[in-house]
């Protein structure tokens, strides 16, 4: 009998080495949750987009917002941005983007002083 035993124990472990441990995980849903809110949680908005673009999608700008992530492969902090002409106001606003675009997990946040540079540097992305 223990050379059955021994048979069994050998069995269970390579199956359990076949199955992965994160068969039951569903995949991630491409699209990327994008949040703005303004200084100390006063007010926040939020939408998802996914890109392509859905017909459903609540993104006023999807198009050019999907557009400029597939130019910043994605990576946020490459957006062109514009060269703005914005007061010295010291308003914060932050911005976050969580989920998938193009296959890779997007984890991203940003505070600028105000909402003018918020705008110059994340538009299209988180012009909504």
């Amino acid at each position: 009998m223990r050379p059955r035993a021994a048979a069994l124990v050998t069995l269970t472990a390579a199956l359990t080495l076949a199955v992965p441990a994160h068969a039951d995980e569903p995949a991630p849903r491409p699209g990327v949750f994008l949040t703005v809110s303004g200084s100390d949680n006063t007010w926040i908005r939020g939408l998802e987009l996914a890109c392509p673009p859905e017909p459903s999608d609540h993104h006023p700008r999807a198009a050019e917002a999907c557009a400029a992530l597939d130019k910043a492969d994605g990576d946020l902090d490459r957006l062109p941005g514009t060269d703005p002409v914005c007061s010295k106001e010291y308003d914060p606003v932050t911005v976050t983007a969580n989920g998938t675009h193009a296959g890779r997990t997007v984890a991203w946040e940003r505070t600028y002083a105000n909402d003018c540079l918020r705008r110059a540097a994340t538009d299209p992305v988180f012009a909504f």
